[in-house]
C-alpha cells in the first residue's frame, strides 16, 4: 500500500541489477493487489445465508486473494534497506533520502485528501481536523505511510542486528515472529489465550526482517511447494473468513487481517515466488509488457496515494454515473474495475509528472 514502496532508486535498471530481484515486477503485483483489495471490500451486506449470495463470494474470494498487497512492499523494502553492506550509511544521508522518498509525497497527497474529505466527504474545516490529518493521517490509507516511518526509524538498529546476526539467531528471531504474531491470537481465537507479553515483537518487523533475509535463505524451496503453500493460505482464509460469518462477532475479518498466520503463508510464498523470477527472464517478454511493468512499478507510490479518489468518485457519482462491483456481476466487475482503475490512475500519474517542478511532490 501501499510503495507503495519507494525505497529504491527510480533507476529501474539500476536498482534491479543490484538487487537481483524484478523490482518493478514485485511493485506492479503489489498495487494491482492493492486495488483489486480496495474495490473488493466496498460495501457488501453480511449474508444470514452465504451460500445465496454470489457478492460474498467475490467479495471473499478477491479479499483472500488481494491480502498479500501490503506485505509484498514491506518485503521488498526490508529487502533493498537491510542489507549488511548498508550498515554504515550515515543516519543523515538515509533519513534524507527516506524524506524524499515519502516526506514529500506525504505533504502533497495529504493536502490534496484534506481538501477532498472538507469538500466530498462532510469533514468540517477547522484547526482541530487539521491537527488530526497530520497525527492520524487525512485518509485511511495514509496508515501505510505512517508504518513505513516506523519501519525507517528503526531501520539504523536492524541494519546493525542483520550485519552481525548469523543467520541461526535471524531465523529463530523470524520463528519468534510468526509464532506471536501469526499463531497465538489464533489460538486465542479458539478460546486458548496466552498472556501477550510471551511474545512481544511487533508485527509488521517480522516481514520487514524477512525481506533483509531473503537473500541468505540457503534453502532452496521448489516452486510447487510454494504454491502448495499459497493455495493453503488462500483456502484456509476463504475458508475461515466464511466460517466467521456463520456466527458474526466482534473479530468477523479476522482472517483478512496482514498479520495471521495465513495471509503470512501466501505472502512470504508470493514473495520467494516473484523474487525467484531473473531480471534477465524478463527481458525476452514482449516491449509493450516491460513498459507497462516498469511503468507501474516506479510509479506505485503516488498511484497508491491517488487511487482511491478515483475509486470513491466512481462509487459517488462523481463523473455523472456510478461504477462499482455492483454495477454488473461481482465475480466480472470486481478485476475489471480493479483493472480500470489502474490504467487510468497509471494515465493520470504520468500526466502529473510531465508538471515542471510537480514530479518531485508526487512520489
Amino acid at each position: 500500500m501501499a510503495d507503495t514502496n519507494p525505497d529504491a532508486d527510480p533507476s529501474t535498471a539500476t536498482v534491479q541489477k543490484k538487487a537481483g530481484i524484478p523490482v518493478d515486477l514485485i511493485r506492479s503485483v503489489g498495487i494491482f493487489l492493492v486495488i483489486l483489495l480496495h474495490v473488493s471490500i466496498q460495501p457488501v451486506p453480511v449474508p444470514s445465508n452465504i451460500s445465496a449470495t454470489t457478492a460474498w463470494w467475490a467479495f471473499d474470494f478477491y479479499n483472500s486473494i488481494a491480502r498479500p498487497c501490503v506485505p509484498l512492499f514491506v518485503m521488498l523494502s526490508g529487502y533493498l534497506l537491510l542489507q549488511p553492506s548498508k550498515v554504515n550509511e550515515p543516519l543523515k544521508v538515509f533519513f534524507k533520502k527516506r524524506w524524499k522518498r515519502i516526506g514529500l509525497p506525504f505533504l502533497f497527497w495529504g493536502i490534496v485528501y484534506f481538501v477532498w474529505t472538507i469538500a466530498f466527504d462532510g469533514v468540517t474545516l477547522s484547526f482541530d481536523s487539521a491537527i488530526q490529518s497530520l497525527l492520524q493521517g487525512p485518509y485511511i490509507t495514509f496508515w501505510y505511510l505512517y508504518m513505513l516511518v516506523g519501519l525507517y526509524l528503526l531501520t539504523p538498529l536492524l541494519r546493525v542486528f542483520m550485519a552481525y546476526a548469523g543467520d541461526h539467531i535471524l531465523e529463530f528471531v523470524l520463528a519468534i515472529w510468526f509464532i506471536g504474531t501469526g499463531i497465538v491470537p489464533l489460538a486465542g481465537l479458539m478460546g486458548l489465550n496466552l498472556n501477550g507479553n510471551v511474545f512481544i515483537l511487533p508485527g509488521w518487523i517480522g516481514y520487514f526482517l524477512f525481506g533483509g533475509y531473503l537473500p541468505r535463505l540457503k534453502t532452496k524451496i521448489r516452486s510447487w511447494k510454494l504454491y502448495g503453500l499459497m493455495a493453503l493460505g488462500l483456502a484456509w482464509t476463504m475458508i475461515g473468513s466464511a466460517y466467521m460469518v456463520i456466527d458474526p462477532g466482534p473479530q468477523l475479518y479476522f482472517f483478512f487481517d496482514y498479520l495471521t498466520a495465513n495471509v503470512i503463508i501466501v505472502s512470504v510464498s508470493l514473495f520467494i515466488l516473484l523474487s525467484s523470477i531473473s531480471v534477465q527472464s524478463l527481458e525476452s517478454r514482449p516491449s509493450w509488457a516491460k513498459r507497462l511493468v516498469r511503468l507501474v512499478g516506479q510509479n506505485s507510490l503516488p498511484i497508491y496515494l491517488f487511487h482511491m479518489l478515483l475509486l470513491e468518485a466512481f462509487q459517488n457519482g462523481l463523473f455523472g454515473f456510478n461504477l462499482t462491483i455492483m454495477t454488473f456481476n461481482p465475480v466480472i466487475m470486481t478485476p475489471l474495475l480493479a483493472v480500470i482503475i489502474l490504467f487510468l490512475s497509471v494515465g493520470f500519474v504520468a500526466l502529473l509528472k510531465k508538471v515542471p517542478y510537480l514530479k518531485r511532490f508526487i512520489g
